[in-house]
């Protein structure tokens, strides 16, 4: 079998080629734009009947209302329907993301900034939270747990879980089982942009809520960003990737499991190498040629590899570190001889996994911090879902009378240029007694 991935030299590359490297799978959210406003609306005005309706079209399955939510029984059987040992490992990694998620956590604080003059913050978290955990090609109960953990350690009151129910119309038990350990109060039997409208609005029996995370299909992400004017919502997750900087010092085999682990996510998944070895990338490509003809998803593997997988030659690791940067990948590992070194140059990444024992698939499942990231190049503006999501941090102020006057001028004269008299006279009146 031909490799699926071909070695491209950077300095060869010209501005326009270049950008073509740079580019991933687009979720072609506007062209279901029109058709997701109608489901929304739907939700929005007729509730449980929309999403019984909805349910039956696409996934193939005629619920009642009372079956919408999740019983409590059946989260019970869950738990027998699931090796023993998948529950261990649930909770084992619920117990380092709630561990690494505690030290986000941020403190409430209040200082003096100068004589009679107090302010700070208040740490306040959301009330509600919708959680969307998706169907398709494979299920993520992990997702699950990165989701509603950190919202959870954040001090969230009410959090609850949507999901597309299976073919025979029971939720997949890993994804209960996962649910409950996490700590959601509630998990319903809805998927789809249909979900998305019954968390944002609130139904009879979906419960309205404050904000919406997780990652799902062009659909839903869609829909968030149709209801994102009415609920806040965390940013539109696509396709998974990786970008792998390595040098001469980095192990082949090592590098070509890692991009096949990440191919076989999704057909539109990305999985790059950036590398100053040509000798490097020479094995790579063979290395995959072979593992991804003997993958277990090797249709997915191979089609993932032949639309987005690349592998690139920097003529040094300045350079590399350049299109890293360009490129801003959701996952990046550092296969370097001085990583340390090479981390202090990255600006642009959703997670960074250093040396040659932190392979993404270990951070994604079992570290700590959520695998629910920023990806499409959009890590050079936001970071990956955690704590700071689910919190408000509102400032406080307090003033003495003594403490007013220093800021009396100040506040004035802002007032004056602005064209606002009321404002200077609400301190002129307090100073004059």
């Amino acid at each position: 079998m031909k490799t699926p991935l071909k070695v491209v030299r950077l300095w060869e590359c010209s501005s326009d080629e270049r950008k073509q490297l740079l580019k991933r799978s687009e979720l072609d959210v506007a062209s279901v734009v029109p058709r997701v406003r109608e489901i929304v609306e739907d939700v929005r005005r007729w509730g449980d009947d929309a999403l019984i309706k909805y349910t039956e079209r696409f996934d193939g399955i005629k619920l009642r209302c009372e079956q919408l939510r999740i019983a409590s029984e059946e989260v019970s059987a869950a738990y027998e329907q699931t090796d023993a040992k998948f529950v261990g490992a649930i909770k084992s990694a619920a117990r380092a993301i709630r561990k690494f998620h505690l030290k986000q956590v941020p403190r409430g604080w209040i200082d003096e900034l100068q004589p009679g003059v107090k302010a700070g913050q208040l740490v306040r978290p959301l009330e509600r939270v919708g959680v969307y955990s998706p169907g398709g090609l494979a299920r993520y109960p992990s997702s699950v747990l990165m989701a509603v953990v950190p919202a959870r350690v954040a001090g969230v009151e009410r959090v609850i879980v949507c999901t597309p129910p299976l073919r025979d119309g029971k939720v997949d038990p890993a994804t209960l089982v996962a649910a409950d350990v996490a700590g959601a109060d509630e998990v319903f039997r809805v998927g789809g942009a249909q979900a998305v409208a019954a968390m944002a609005y609130g139904t009879r029996t979906v419960p309205r809520v404050d904000k919406i995370v997780g990652p799902g299909n062009v659909y839903v992400v869609a829909a968030k960003q149709v209801v994102a004017a009415d609920v806040d919502i965390d940013f539109a997750a696509g396709p998974s990737e990786i970008l792998i900087l390595a040098d001469s010092s980095a192990d082949p085999s090592y590098v070509a499991a890692d991009l096949i682990a990440q191919a076989e996510h999704d057909p539109a998944a990305a999985a790059v190498l950036v590398t100053t070895s040509e000798e490097l990338a020479s094995r790579v490509c063979e290395l995959v040629r072979g593992m991804a003809e003997e993958a277990p998803r090797k249709d997915i593997v191979l089609k993932s590899l032949g639309r987005y997988g690349r592998v690139l030659v920097a003529r040094d690791l300045a350079d590399a570190v350049e299109f890293v940067n360009d490129y801003a990948p959701e996952h990046l590992q550092l296969m370097v001889g001085r990583p340390k070194q090479a981390l202090k140059k990255i600006r642009n990444a959703g997670a960074v996994f250093i040396g040659p024992y932190a392979p993404a698939t270990a951070g994604d499942l079992a570290v700590g911090p959520s695998h629910i990231l920023p990806t499409g190049g959009s890590a050079r503006r936001c970071s990956g879902l955690s704590v700071l999501d689910f919190v408000r941090l509102p400032s406080v102020q307090m003033l003495t009378k003594r403490g007013l006057e220093r800021l009396a001028d100040i506040v004035e004269k802002l007032a004056e240029v602005e064209g606002l008299p009321g404002h200077a006279q609400s301190i002129r009146t307090r100073l004059k007694k």
